[in-house]
């Protein structure tokens, strides 16, 4: 019953507890389609049905990953599914407790706010908007933020986190970024910012329908 249940899986060569990184990262990708999704609805539709649901399945997926086990959560089984074909990449299971401690907390926020008390406010943007950032930084860049916050909980390193990025390492060649490369972005920072200037108005003009036109 206890391996059922534990957080984390055993894994010959790993001294801690670890879970799939590629999985989690699916997983935070179907979430995050699924949030965005249901905002799209409410910022053009104003309707607040499909981000209740989502809220529902937010809370209720996290509420099984931390009291129950990441074994049995929706999204990761769906998300293993997904990347099954895939060699795992191995992380600490630690400090993605201390992780989804963080959105189960936001989760419950929003589930409160939206569903419970059918309100919305800046409060529920606002923690919308930082549950967005957290799994966009996950699924797009493996960077798992309210893991980097492990060490305000725990006096002790984290262990084998996403990309390494706990190990202090001198960066590899391909890794360096040059002073030609920063200029880059910077002209295409400001060629973008030149183009909003001079081709505001020519880009807020609504688009004809291209067929129609032909045809008359």
């Amino acid at each position: 019953m206890n391996k059922l249940v534990q957080f984390g899986e055993e894994v010959e060569g790993y001294n801690i507890k670890v879970l799939n990184e590629r999985e989690i990262r699916a997983a935070a990708g179907i979430l995050f389609l699924a949030v965005f999704l249901s905002l799209m609805f409410i910022a053009f539709e104003g309707n607040f049905v499909p981000v209740k649901y989502v809220l529902t399945a937010f809370l209720t997926d996290f509420s099984i990953r931390i009291f129950v086990s990441p074994k049995f959560s929706p999204t990761l089984i769906i998300g293993r599914l997904i990347v099954r074909n895939q060699n795992p990449e191995y992380v600490g299971a630690q400090q993605k407790k201390v992780a989804w401690i963080i959105g189960l907390i936001l989760s419950s926020v929003m589930f409160v706010l939206l569903v419970v008390v059918n309100a919305y406010s800046y409060i529920t943007g606002i923690v919308c908007l930082i549950c967005l950032i957290f799994m966009f930084f996950e699924t797009a860049f493996g960077i798992c933020i309210g893991c980097k916050l492990y060490g305000l909980f725990y006096k002790e390193k984290a262990q084998y986190c996403p990309g390494e990025i706990c190990d202090v390492k001198s960066k590899a060649e391909i890794q360096k970024t040059s002073i030609v490369q920063i200029a880059m972005v910077l002209i295409f920072i400001a060629f973008l910012l030149t183009t909003a200037r001079f081709f505001d108005a020519k880009f807020h003009e609504k688009p004809y329908d291209l067929f129609e036109k032909s045809e008359k």
